[in-house]
């Protein structure tokens, strides 16, 4: 180990950062190439509304979460436990929200990163900033374009951590799958995960109505594998159409579904408290003078932009029949009809293909070479999924690197 020079590691968010803690901390010159003007600017992005460190989700479960069974092993020794301590260890403390997931204590992610970035430091990591990867030279030389022209590395080993496809403003730009791809590495195109769907709005819902919110909703959903989805929760209406934690939820089967079949139809429920006879019960009772809407808000509570939708979806004749009425009510179709763009998604699905790496992350047909990350083949709904699983790749793949370091010596 003594006669190693250098490790690089390419792109500095969380998996590349944990990849370089883990190398620093046995002893190896460590340098972080990013090519943004600092590093871990995602993870301070994702930590603006409170930082969702990982989840209290029992650990079956929890693993259940990833698209893909190969992260059961990255979590096997850095799950939700271990982010708690790496945090504490930190100088941070973490609490438990109502929903389980678990944040730091003041929620905020720029003390945590200022506290690990300077630990990094103290440890002997070196951070070179406006270095944008362009790939290989002829000797294998690593090359950064940077402000003052091209720069080549030689190093021993090398982690890319270079990010999905989403918010490329932060870097990830999905840049590298080209570079990759020339070099025979086996990647899937990058497509939105946990992203927004559009939907084909009359221009009276759009204007008066984008920004609201559908508070307590159920989303039912069969795939076109016929696979069932429910789940109670909330969604936005947006100009162009829905976004949301339960529609991030079932995100990745109706993207799939969109590819296979050209849309995806979604059935929204209502008024999930009430059951079908009693809210027909309710709507037949007579009106009188009142509005249709006064009457769906004074006899089921039901007002805003829910009732704009149903006006939206609904014919005049199911307005009219109380019995077809509610049937809307709890079961409103609406046709998703692609998802929004990947640059608007929280983050991104496809990437390196788990059958390019061997069991330490490492490139099959580049030795020497690991990757980590959102710029692997796997996603997860949010809700600490993603960060957990960043880490733990990038823990995988550090120790990856000593051991090949190791058997190479």
């Amino acid at each position: 180990m003594a006669t190693l020079k250098r490790i690089a590691i390419i792109g500095g968010g969380p998996a590349g950062l944990m990849a370089a803690e883990v190398l620093s901390a046995a002893g190896v010159q460590v340098d972080v190439y990013d090519a943004m003007p600092s590093v871990g600017r995602k993870f301070l992005l994702a930590g603006r509304g409170g930082l969702n460190l990982t989840h209290t989700e029992p650990h079956v479960q929890f693993v259940a979460r990833y698209s893909h069974a190969e992260v059961a092993s990255w979590l096997q020794d850095f799950g939700a436990e271990a982010v708690c301590d790496w945090v504490r260890g930190l100088g941070r403390d973490t609490f438990v929200g109502s929903s389980g997931r678990i944040f730091p204590t003041d929620k905020k992610a720029a003390p945590l990163l200022r506290a690990w970035l300077h630990r990094l430091r103290e440890s002997g990591v070196t951070f070179h900033v406006r270095h944008r990867w362009l790939g290989w030279a002829d000797d294998n030389a690593l090359r950064f374009a940077t402000p003052d022209g091209e720069r080549l590395v030689h190093a021993d080993a090398v982690v890319l951590a270079l990010g999905g496809g989403s918010w490329a403003r932060l870097g990830s730009d999905g840049a590298w799958l080209p570079l990759l791809a020339q070099r025979g590495i086996e990647v899937a195109p990058l497509q939105p995960a946990n992203c927004g769907f559009d939907v084909a709005w009359s221009s009276h819902l759009r204007t008066r109505f984008a920004g609201q919110p559908l508070k307590s909703v159920v989303l039912n959903f069969t795939d076109h594998m016929g696979v069932a989805f429910s789940k109670q929760g909330e969604l936005m209406l947006t100009e162009s159409g829905l976004e949301g934690g339960l529609v991030y939820a079932a995100a990745a089967r109706l993207r799939e579904t969109i590819n296979a079949t050209g849309s995806a139809r979604i059935y929204l429920d209502l008024a999930p408290g009430w059951e079908l006879p009693r809210l027909t019960k309710e709507i037949a009772h007579p009106r009188g003078s009142r509005s249709l809407s006064s009457h769906l808000q004074s006899r089921v509570n039901l007002h805003g932009v829910k009732t704009a939708l149903l006006h939206e979806v609904a014919s005049a004749d199911d307005l009219a029949d109380p019995v077809r009425l509610a049937a809307r009510i709890k079961a409103l179709p609406i046709s998703l009809l692609t998802t929004r763009p990947i640059d608007e998604a929280i983050s991104s699905a496809g990437g390196v293909r788990f059958a390019a790496l061997d069991e330490r992350l490492m490139l099959r047909a580049l030795p020497g070479v690991f990757c980590v990350g959102e710029m692997l083949d796997w996603e997860a709904p949010t809700g600490g999924y993603l960060l957990t699983a960043c880490l733990a790749s990038g823990r995988m793949a550090g120790n990856g690197v000593l051991e090949w370091l190791a058997e190479s010596a």
